[in-house]
């Protein structure tokens, strides 16, 4: 298993360190925002995507009316 360069031994010692510093009674929450924080950032990369394709469909769509203008004059 590897994410980002970081292998399951790495992870390991980070998630020591995390419940060392923060203590196991706040874990939870930091769990909770940490997932809010991604899924939010997952919303908004979906959104972006959408947005990227809406603007390249409807760039193609003039294109295509540029043509068919030209090949008909």
């Amino acid at each position: 298993m590897n994410i980002f360069g970081v292998g399951l031994p790495e992870i390991a010692v980070i998630a020591g360190l995390v419940l060392i510093i923060f203590g196991p009674k706040r874990l939870p929450e930091l769990g909770r925002t940490l997932g809010k924080t991604l899924k939010g950032l997952q919303s908004a990369s979906t959104e972006f995507e959408r947005e990227i394709k809406n603007a390249m469909s409807e760039n193609d769509e003039s294109l295509n009316e540029d043509n068919s203008s030209d090949k008909a004059n």
